[in-house]
């Protein structure tokens, strides 16, 4: 495609070579982005949590290539650099969900699958709901429906307030966070105790990755205007989804609970099915990819 239908292709001699790597022009930025599987399959679109990127999802799309499916994922608003605003303002979800949307719009997708873990899970459940006849399936991973997580924060459970307490430091202006994760010398040294510190392996190779990534000028504080924008509490007007739905939590989760991720089904008006991995943490797309693939491949050959 030529670059005025949204896309620029660029290909370099490390990648894998089932994997394409391009750039995709969409809301007037410049997306990153990755796919695996003929562009002529049934697309399926994955959007990444904080503070990942795209590659998170690598294994996963890997599992997909060589069946049915396109698999696309891209750096979202804020991990790519050509789509980089500095207004906290210009984070607020209504913008997160109309990214994807149009992201898929300049690759000529109208219906797709859709998978999101962390924050990436709460644009899907969001953009689920408000354009359904956009999503043929929902798979969101680790992080519910947010009025299910949002209600149980509001409630003030221990638990759950105390899984989400980091939340409160994210918040905070004058770059507090920023130098907790970055450090003096901007290492990103706190990043890494961070993953290591809620179940990610010391020796997963995405890690080096993320670091790299949200260390570049500008990268972490975009990202963390994620929850800086976002209402206190998450409280934010969503309806129940209506479109299949598999929700997909490890029950060794250091930021989401058991009763916001049971309390789910309230939210899900269609078909809807519950997994929970045991023993496994927050990091699903890496540390437990075969078993998501599996339930993934499951979910949409029945839909």
């Amino acid at each position: 495609m030529d670059e005025n239908s949204g896309e620029k292709r660029s290909v370099e001699a490390s990648e894998v070579e089932t994997e394409e790597r391009f750039e995709v022009v969409a809301n007037a930025m410049t997306f990153r982005a990755l796919a695996t599987g003929d562009p002529g399959h049934r697309p399926v679109l994955f959007l990444h949590g904080f503070p990942q990127t795209s590659t998170s999802w690598r294994s996963t799309m890997t599992a997909l290539d060589g069946g049915a499916y396109r698999s696309i994922a891209f750096d979202q608003r804020g991990y790519s650099p050509g789509a980089r605003p500095h207004s906290v303002g210009d984070y607020k979800i209504d913008g997160l969900v109309a990214d994807v949307l149009a992201v898929a719009d300049a690759l000529g997708v109208e219906r797709f699958d859709l998978v999101g873990h962390d924050w990436g899970a709460m644009v899907a459940w969001i953009l689920a709901f408000e354009s359904p006849e956009r999503v043929r399936t929902l798979t969101a991973v680790s992080v519910p429906h947010p009025g299910s997580f949002g209600a149980v924060l509001r409630s003030g459970e221990e638990d759950q307030a105390r899984r989400s307490s980091y939340i409160g430091v994210f918040r905070e202006p004058g770059g507090v966070a920023e130098k907790i994760l970055l450090g003096d010398d901007g290492s990103g040294a706190g990043l890494r105790r961070m993953f290591t510190a809620s179940g990610m392996p010391d020796d997963a190779p995405e890690v080096d990755e993320f670091v790299a990534a949200l260390s570049a000028p500008g990268a972490l504080t975009a990202a963390l205007n994620w929850y800086r924008a976002m209402p206190q509490n998450f409280g934010i007007e969503v309806g129940r989804v209506t479109v299949p739905t598999l929700f997909v939590w490890g029950d060794e989760d250091i930021a989401v609970g058991r009763t916001s991720a049971e309390g789910n089904s309230r939210w899900v008006a269609g078909p809807y099915r519950f997994e929970i991995l045991h023993g496994v943490g927050h990091w699903i797309p890496e540390t437990a990819s075969k078993q998501l693939s599996g339930l993934l491949l499951d979910h949409l050959s029945l839909h």
